[in-house]
């Protein structure tokens, strides 16, 4: 029975798992299996594998993206370029990094994009924004980082008003603000300078229409949530684990 899983800690609200459960379920996939590993350390990362012979894959979740690095022998040029990893191989003895959550994110935004949405905020400075990041810099599409505190490439949500909302027609939010159970909280914006040129992504997924997705619409703004990425990045680990050779990426 081939092994998969999902490190990190908590893993009580995990996706993973129900996620591959129901499409080994659904696709009569009899020899795979899918487990949470909720490790309290990194440092036990090596006796899972040892302890756990069959273990031929791992999706990788906070805190240990950027922690589980040191121990892959083969990071990709993502990995080592946003400093975190949420997929891992194993391949003929060697650990292989990728992150899955870029290519999620480039894949549910394409079809929203349009010619005019040249230019981004993000919203959150965390491991997602990384990934967010770099896919923009691979689209072309020039962005601003927004935070509560300004710093040398960051300004602050203080400093944001209608004209830079007016120029930044594609709002990304990355933070956990506005998750379940916290519904009613939204980055501070002035969503009022929105309008039907915008879009809005909020990486939640929970609840289906955050309020910032719900401020944003009310303005007459295209809105997605980021459970079409998850999906999409779950799909991509299930890839390159099936794959006969590395991944490139």
């Amino acid at each position: 029975m081939r092994q998969f899983g999902l490190i990190g800690f908590p893993l009580s609200h995990s996706f993973s798992k129900g996620y591959f459960a129901n499409r080994f379920l659904t696709e009569n996939i009899l020899d795979a299996q899918y487990e949470n590993y909720p490790i309290e350390s990194i440092d036990l990362f090596k006796s899972l594998w040892e302890n756990n012979p069959s273990l031929q894959g791992l999706n990788v979740t906070i805190p240990y993206k950027k922690l589980v690095i040191p121990f892959l022998q083969h990071p990709s040029s993502v990995v080592q370029s946003i400093q975190a990893c949420n997929c891992i191989k194993l391949h003929q003895g060697a650990l292989y990094g990728y992150n899955t959550d870029v290519i999620g994110f480039e894949q549910s935004l394409m079809p929203y994009l349009q010619p005019h949405h040249q230019k981004a905020l993000i919203f959150g400075t965390g491991g997602a924004a990384a990934a967010v990041e770099w896919v923009l810099k691979k689209l072309g599409i020039e962005y601003q980082l927004v935070s509560r505190t300004a710093s040398a490439d960051c300004i602050s949500y203080a400093s944001l008003n209608p004209e830079i909302i007016a120029t930044h027609t594609l709002l990304i939010h990355t933070s956990p603000v506005g998750t379940f159970p916290n519904v009613d909280e939204a980055p501070d914006l002035p969503y009022e300078a929105i309008t039907s040129k915008h879009h809005l992504y909020d990486l939640v997924y929970n609840p289906a229409v955050t309020k910032f997705l719900e401020k944003g619409a009310a303005q007459g703004a295209t809105t997605q949530n980021g459970l079409e990425m998850l999906h999409l990045q779950a799909d991509a680990s299930w890839e390159i684990w099936n794959s006969e050779t590395p991944f490139i990426q």
